[in-house]
């Protein structure tokens, strides 16, 4: 069974950053494109942010500038790097795939205010 781990969720203020840190199997990593999804309340998940195992990236219209995504040495840890960040990307922010197929991890929370 696929296990995603996400951490690195916090607060702050509009025009901050952080980063997100989601660790699963280096296998996944090599075999699917895997994603960030965040879900805000009341609202359903959205993916924000993917990329393929050779490295190809795709970024929701509402984080493109401001989103990017990168991978440590070991192909094990998927980072999301958030810059600039406003109130409206206030969510719950899980892993997974493209498909959305594996068990949802616990997510990490990010509030952003102003």
């Amino acid at each position: 069974q696929v296990l995603f781990v996400e951490s690195g969720g916090g607060s702050v203020q509009v025009g901050g950053s952080l980063r997100l840190s989601c660790s699963a199997s280096i296998v996944v990593f090599r075999s699917f494109r895997v994603g960030w999804y965040r879900q805000a309340p009341g609202k359903q998940r959205e993916l924000v942010a993917s990329i393929s195992p050779s490295g190809a990236t795709k970024f929701a219209d509402s984080v493109q500038g401001r989103f990017a995504l990168s991978r440590d040495s070991t192909n094990s840890t998927l980072f999301l790097l958030m810059n600039n960040l406003k109130p409206e990307d206030t969510a719950v922010y899980y892993c997974n795939t493209d498909s959305g197929g594996y068990a949802w991890g616990q997510g990490t929370q990010v509030t952003v205010s102003a």
